[in-house]
């Protein structure tokens, strides 16, 4: 009985080690189970705590004074320098262009000599004039003779009637041959006149073969080359040129500017301005308002102003961008005098379009809430807004997604 004990208990399967390895297996699973409920735990907890509301950026309104060089500008308006005496430089007759003075940038007197055109053809016209000019006056010539021949005949023939050696008929063939020849001496005469008259024209033909200047200015424009055609008339097909090149008087660029008819009232004749170009923004151009032009633009609901430059800068050119600030009137102490406020970012601002142009809307900040507010604006330049009433210094307002904002909505406040 002990030895068959004995062989099944060698028999027998020892499961002490399964269960000892199926323990291990348990805590590593629930090890894992932990963790994903920790994460889970986790990311509702940040759920339900993120921070809430609309995401802004929080800026300060900064007080001006009266007597900053800011505040000094009434109106801010872009415009473009354009020169009022500008002209196309072309012959007043077709022909091809032999030879060219000019080129881009180039300085020209009133009255230099821009250009010469082929000159054969009139040349050929004016000599023929001249040569007609001096036929008649050869016929001229010859009728005079003609009738101071017939005078002296007359006479004769008279002294012979008194005499009865000839008859009176003869007398009146002689008086018959002298008023024929007083009425070729006026036809030779108005000849003469016509044939002057011809060579006047094709001799101005002849001087429209040379293309002035018809001012002092500089060249802006090369619009033709050697060889080719120019007419005033028309182009054909892009071989005929209609002017040969533009010049341009420097001494008479301005500015033009647009400015909203709703602020038009602040913008007067001789009244102060300043200029600056979009190409140098640190040159500042004293400058004042040459005229009002007295009509409105209705599809833009502006009134164009025109600007006028008290010192002339070889930087100031055609066609630049300008952006130009009137100025308010000056008083007896030399100082502007305007109105005082705060000044903001245009970003923090909201136009209110049913208000006016001159109002707008800002989100005051208090806490994680925001308050609705109307202010009455002022002038907008280099990129800060001035707010004349409805915000004082120091005032906290919103910037960011201003149309997702109203009176009460929280807010989140990001750096």
């Amino acid at each position: 009985m002990d030895d068959k004990s004995a062989l099944l208990h060698q028999l027998r399967i020892d499961r002490s080690a399964e269960t000892s390895g199926g323990g291990s297996g348990g805590w590593l699973k629930g090890l894992i189970s932990g963790l994903i409920l920790v994460l889970l735990l986790g990311a509702g907890i940040w759920f339900w705590l993120r921070p809430g509301g609309v995401p802004v950026r929080v800026v300060s309104a900064q007080a001006i004074s009266a007597s900053s060089g800011s505040s000094s500008s009434l109106l801010d308006a872009s415009g473009y320098v354009v020169a009022r005496r500008e002209a196309t430089v072309s012959a007043k007759i077709t022909g091809k262009v032999v030879e060219l003075f000019i080129e881009e940038g180039s300085h020209v007197n009133a009255g230099q000599i821009v250009a010469k055109l082929d000159d054969t053809n009139t040349r050929a016209e004016l000599n023929q004039a001249q040569a007609q000019l001096e036929s008649n006056r050869a016929s001229l010539a010859q009728v005079k003779v003609n009738l101071a021949n017939a005078e002296r005949d007359l006479k004769r023939k008279q002294g012979l009637v008194a005499e009865s050696l000839i008859s009176v008929a003869d007398l009146d063939t002689a008086q018959t041959t002298l008023d024929s020849d007083k009425a070729q001496l006026v036809t030779a005469e108005r000849n003469v006149d016509t044939g002057r008259a011809m060579v006047e024209v094709a001799q101005r033909n002849e001087d429209d073969t040379i293309v002035r200047a018809p001012f002092s200015g500089v060249i802006t424009v090369k619009a033709a080359q050697p060889g080719e055609i120019v007419s005033p008339f028309t182009a054909g097909g892009g071989f005929t040129r209609t002017g040969i090149g533009t010049v341009v008087d420097m001494d008479s660029l301005e500015v033009e500017v647009d400015v909203n008819e709703n602020f038009i009232n602040r913008v007067h004749a001789d009244q102060l301005a300043r200029v600056r170009l979009n190409a140098y923004p640190d040159f500042e151009i004293p400058a004042y308002v040459i005229a009002v032009i007295p009509t409105a633009d209705r599809a833009k609901g502006t009134v164009k102003v025109r600007i006028g430059f008290k010192q002339k800068d070889p930087r100031i050119l055609p066609e630049m961008g300008a952006r130009v600030s009137f100025l308010g009137d000056e008083t007896s102490t030399g100082t502007a005098a305007t109105k005082a406020g705060v000044s903001v970012p245009v970003e923090a601002v909201q136009m209110d379009t049913q208000a006016g142009a001159d109002t707008g809307v800002v989100f005051l900040v208090h806490g994680d809430k925001v308050e609705r507010r109307a202010v009455k604006l002022g002038v907008a330049s280099a990129g800060n807004q001035i707010i004349l009433s409805g915000v004082t210094a120091g005032d906290r307002l919103a910037v960011g997604d201003l149309s997702k904002l109203s009176d009460g909505v929280a807010i989140r406040v990001e750096r």
